[in-house]
């Protein structure tokens, strides 16, 4: 993306705005427009005074006076012009900031599992806060100084050239020298700034990495270590970020030069020429005022065009997050079903996640309302893929998944997930207050629900013991809670959103006997009455199941209940040796019969 398509997109962002930015933007106009009245009202008011000085006449105070009077009512103009620019801009640049940054949050939070799972949230947290930054300042720039630095070298070039175009020659040879220079300098720092960006990518990354981990690093006492390699990151960034700032301040230094020369060249041309009488005291003046004028909006374009190119990486990070496009998203005609009934049927599904190998191959199988469908099989089977793909994380290349008889494709994408409730393998917790918490699965939960819930899911006692109730926080995900009380928590917040459909993914595989029997009581209050999935390695948290699916290679190779599959002596019978389950009690019925 060039530079000015770039810096089109951030004047593209002040969306909804529009009409106060274009007022801002004739004010700009106005402003740069009136500002040049005041040195040709200076020039015409000195050549009045030498005229009159020359003739040995007194001044005429009328014609004094009406340029001393159209002086002060541009003064007055700028002033107010000014004041409009000052009051409105910043307010502009923090609502649209505001905006944008909730913009870019409600769009990453769309984005599937699988890009979360390849950019590191640091980096997503870094680009939102710099990308924002970044856009608050140039908008807020355009408005208070780029704008009208712009419009008035357009303006006083054609003023300059009818007032004295010998003059107005030396003022265009210094805007050419610098546009020359900037130009240059641009096109020398354009990919070291990349480079400094993705170093601070770098530093967001490893910070971020290394606070989520802080247990890991005091208990390994990686603290020196982690301490040095972010030093490291940080020199290797300064080392990238040095040659940039070292350019940026020769073109400020050769910008000045030239500037300077040009002011010289002003007074010596100008000398000649009033010697030749080409040109007046007032004139000299009017174009000392201009060159100063014009100085002081090159410095202006120079300080604008380094913001950008520095801006720049940032930038094209943000909108490469911005424009990312979900790979799921609601159909035109997708549509709101209300709450589900729970029957479940996979029809032929098959997916592949990089179009080689199928992670899931031709499922078919159907779950009643009501029934516990367990997927068991070795890490990589499919299993997780095939509950993936059930709350729409992929959508199936071939094949379809229906709810209560429709492809859940023609669900609105909140609906569906609205009605299927998970309970992962780690319980998942902001570091916000438990009600705060539990509300994530019921919105309005009262505390009367809410107690009914936790009490259900076995956690009351904990939280009145720990927390006095349900305003504790429980630290940054849940670290101030053992994992058997997480896990209950999670469950207390699946009870209370109550969905038709529920999803135990490894529910209890990392918690001791002990607690992995509170939560199993708890677990079988969660699972009452509503279909449920359970995807299990120990595999006696599915004795209960309706009907076990055995997954090998992406494919259902067994299905069956607890004793039925392992009385055929097949594959999960084996994984039932192995885990040192004993048959026996189980074959007795069967026997007798």
């Amino acid at each position: 993306m060039s530079i000015f398509r770039l810096y089109g997109r951030v004047l593209a962002l002040l969306g909804s705005e529009t009409r106060i930015a274009w007022a801002l933007a004739l004010a700009n106009m106005a402003l740069a427009s009136a500002q040049f009245a005041e040195p040709v009202l200076l020039g015409r008011i000195i050549d009045t005074l030498t005229g009159a000085q020359t003739r040995g006449e007194p001044p005429s105070w009328s014609q004094l006076g009406v340029l001393l009077a159209a002086w002060a009512g541009f003064g007055i103009f700028t002033i107010a012009c000014g004041t409009l620019i000052a009051l409105f801009a910043d307010r502009l640049a923090h609502r649209r900031r505001h905006v944008v940054l909730t913009g870019y949050f409600e769009h990453v939070l769309q984005l599937p599992l699988t890009y979360h799972g390849n950019t590191h949230s640091g980096r997503l947290m870094k680009v939102m806060l710099q990308g924002t930054d970044a856009l608050w300042g140039l908008w807020v720039g355009f408005f208070r100084d780029h704008l009208s630095s712009f419009i008035s070298l357009l303006v006083l070039l054609p003023i300059s050239l009818f007032i004295n175009w010998r003059l107005a020659s030396l003022l265009i040879v210094l805007c050419v020298v610098f546009a020359g220079l900037t130009a240059l300098i641009a096109r020398k720092t354009q990919s070291m700034q990349s480079s400094v960006e993705r170093h601070y990518s770098d530093l967001a990354e490893r910070a971020s990495d290394t606070l989520g981990n802080i247990a890991l690093v005091q208990s390994f006492s990686r603290l020196e270590a982690e301490v040095a390699e972010l030093r490291q990151v940080v020199a290797r960034l300064l080392a990238a970020q040095m040659p940039v700032l070292s350019w940026w301040a020769l073109a400020i230094v050769l910008t000045r030069t030239a500037t300077t020369l040009t002011v010289l060249s002003i007074i010596i041309v100008g000398t000649l020429l009033h010697i030749n009488g080409q040109a007046t005291i007032g004139e000299m003046v009017t174009f000392m005022n201009f060159a100063g004028l014009i100085i002081a909006r090159l410095e202006q374009s120079v300080g604008f065009i380094n913001r950008v190119m520095m801006e720049a990486p940032r930038l094209r990070e943000f909108f490469q997050v911005w424009d990312t496009v979900p790979t799921i998203r609601d159909l035109p005609d997708a549509v709101d079903p209300g709450r589900l009934g729970g029957l479940v049927e996979f029809k032929g599904v098959s997916f592949s996640y990089d179009g080689e190998r199928m992670a899931v191959a031709d499922l078919n199988f159907k779950a009643m309302p009501g029934d516990t469908i367990a997927f068991v099989g070795a890490t990589g089977a499919g299993k997780s893929t095939a509950i993936a793909l059930l709350h729409r994380a992929f959508d199936p290349q071939s094949g379809a998944i229906e709810i209560d008889g429709v492809d859940i494709r023609k669900f609105k994408l909140s609906a569906l997930r609205r009605n299927i409730g998970v309970v992962f393998q780690e319980a998942l917790l902001f570091n916000r207050s438990i009600s705060e918490n539990l509300r994530v699965g019921k919105a309005d939960a009262t505390e009367t629900e809410m107690r009914e819930a936790v009490s259900r899911a076995q956690a009351l006692e904990f939280i009145e013991r720990k927390f006095k109730g349900f305003e504790g926080r429980v630290g940054e995900r849940g670290r101030s809670l053992s994992g058997g009380e997480r896990q209950r928590l999670s469950i207390a917040r699946a009870l209370l959103k109550d969905p038709p459909i529920l999803i135990l993914d490894e529910a209890t595989s990392a918690l001791d006997a002990d607690t992995e029997a509170k939560v199993m009581r708890a677990l079988d209050e969660v699972m009452k009455n509503r279909t449920t999935f359970v995807i299990a390695h120990r595999l006696s948290t599915v004795r209960k199941a309706s009907r076990i699916l055995v997954f090998d290679m992406g494919r259902i190779v067994e299905a069956g209940t607890f004793d039925e599959l392992v009385l055929a002596g097949g594959r999960f019978a084996s994984l039932a040796r192995t885990q040192l389950i004993s048959a026996e009690p189980i074959a007795v019925p069967a026997a007798a019969s």
